[in-house]
């Protein structure tokens, strides 16, 4: 399967449907639950802490509605480890929508919210222990995309998550099918089929990662083999 370059997925253009935008936050953190997308990112950020025990912040860009800044805030209470974690996106309409749709958000001890873009995130090098992205590269063309990742490096300490969409014809089929039978928000059905067709897959992916100067330490699959999370330092 060719990656798509051409067509732009509506969360790329202009959010001024609240109330789709916020459909579309409530789809996506009950994928990341269903399909084990959340995890996979618990999983590489502790993959990260076997290596350096002293993790204690986390930088998430492109939050969404900062379900998985919330599970890994909840994974480190269970573990007894103190952390903290940033959440940013760039576009305030989503974390506007995040918090409509978790209006607790703003109480959820150790995190905060804030906007930033990936590209040129307003952070000092090295401000955080971790730098995390979940479903954003593939939005993104590879130069950008190696920006994107050189930018959490810059700001990470201990070392970077990336996660995202495995391309290929069976997460595809996987994604029309949700899209038609989960999803409430027509951003979500008009998006998750062609976010797998921009996707990178896991071995591109590795390679962006190590051009942006960093390198694989830990690659966790999905149980479908559908999504990746990719650790590196």
């Amino acid at each position: 399967m060719d990656r798509v370059l051409d067509v732009e997925e509506l969360l790329d253009g202009p959010l001024d449907d609240p109330a789709s935008l916020a459909a579309n936050l409530r789809d996506l953190t009950r994928l990341n639950r269903l399909t084990g997308g959340a995890a996979l990112s618990v999983r590489a950020v502790r993959a990260l802490r076997r290596i350096a025990p002293d993790v204690a912040t986390v930088l998430d860009v492109g939050a969404g509605a900062c379900d998985i800044p919330v599970r890994l805030l909840a994974d480190a209470r269970r573990h007894g480890e103190p952390l903290s974690v940033t959440a940013t996106d760039s576009r305030p309409e989503v974390l506007a929508a995040a918090r409509m749709v978790r209006p607790a958000l703003g109480r959820v001890a150790g995190l905060t919210i804030a906007v930033a873009d990936g590209l040129a995130l307003p952070f000092s090098d090295g401000s955080f222990d971790i730098a995390h992205a979940s479903m954003v590269l593939h939005h993104l063309a590879p130069a950008d995309s190696i920006r994107f990742v050189a930018e959490l490096r810059r700001v990470a300490r201990i070392g970077i998550v990336v996660n995202d969409l495995d391309r290929s014809w069976p997460t595809w089929l996987g994604a029309w099918l949700l899209a038609g039978t989960v999803a409430r928000s027509r951003f979500t059905r008009h998006d998750a089929p062609l976010s797998v067709r921009r996707s990178y897959t896991r071995d591109e992916m590795a390679d962006l990662v190590r051009q942006a100067g960093v390198t694989p330490v830990a690659t966790i699959r999905g149980f479908a083999r559908h999504r990746y999370a990719i650790a590196a330092r």
